[in-house]
């Protein structure tokens, strides 16, 4: 796969200029000139190889050679719901959940929440996103969304959809949760949520359980949010993936 950079416009036209953080890598890290070949994507789904026209001081322009539609997304719409951990633990837990196929991720407040992502931050972890898309190969930015207080995400997650909330001492583990589904393709949606450290308060599970939402157990060790969240994430991608190619 050659160099991956992001263009926040949809690419329409044959000739592409890229500025700001991305010529800036172009230019002074990759030192590159007329006629390297690089790989495109604007977050549609598709990739565009293309060829370095021009180098400036803080553009490059490119010519786009063609359009390839290629699809690296799980085959379901994954939300994570999370209380986000502090400090760089945030933009970690991010680059992780791009690349585990994450469709989503939406910042929880919950009653013990530690942490409260500003606007700042959330550009922050948004860049995160475009850095881990473009290592990782995906062609789709997962969308962070706004801080969404605890009723209202646990309300949003369709009935329809796998709706699992990891919880310590939860009579079921994801086994379980699978194993009792009945025959045929899983939901195309899939809502997690993982609280903060110090764990979801005992009326913010009685509110997920009776909006239909089932607390599922990760084992008998402490796991800090990250851990937690990318584990959940990571089991679910397996699962849908391994199911997708086993129809």
């Amino acid at each position: 796969m050659s160099e991956r950079y992001f263009v926040d416009e949809p690419i329409t036209a044959e000739r592409v200029t890229l500025s700001g953080p991305e010529s800036h890598h172009l230019i002074h890290v990759m030192r590159a000139a007329p006629g390297v070949r690089v790989t495109l994507f604007d977050g549609g789904g598709d990739e565009f190889p293309a060829v370095v026209e021009r180098v400036g001081r803080s553009e490059v322009e490119l010519s786009v050679v063609s359009r390839e539609r290629i699809d690296r997304e799980l085959p379901c719409d994954l939300t994570l719901g999370v209380a986000l951990p502090k400090g760089d633990r945030q933009k970690w837990l991010v680059e992780k959940a791009v690349e585990l196929g994450v469709t989503r991720i939406v910042p929880l407040v919950t009653r013990r929440s530690v942490a409260q992502p500003v606007d700042q931050a959330l550009v922050r972890l948004r860049r995160a996103v475009v850095e881990a898309s473009k290592q990782c190969g995906r062609n789709r930015l997962m969308q962070i969304d706004p801080p969404s207080d605890w009723p209202d995400f646990v309300a949003a997650a369709p009935a329809e959809a796998y709706r699992l909330l990891a919880h310590p001492g939860a009579s079921e583990g994801l086994s379980d949760v699978f194993c009792g589904e009945k025959e045929g393709n899983p939901p195309f949606a899939v809502y997690l949520a993982i609280g903060p450290e110090g764990g979801v308060a005992e009326e913010e599970v009685a509110l997920a359980l009776a909006a239909g939402w089932r607390t599922v157990d990760l084992g008998p060790r402490i796991l800090r949010v990250e851990t937690a969240a990318l584990l959940l994430a990571g089991i679910i991608a397996q699962m849908y993936l391994y199911s997708s190619r086993s129809l």
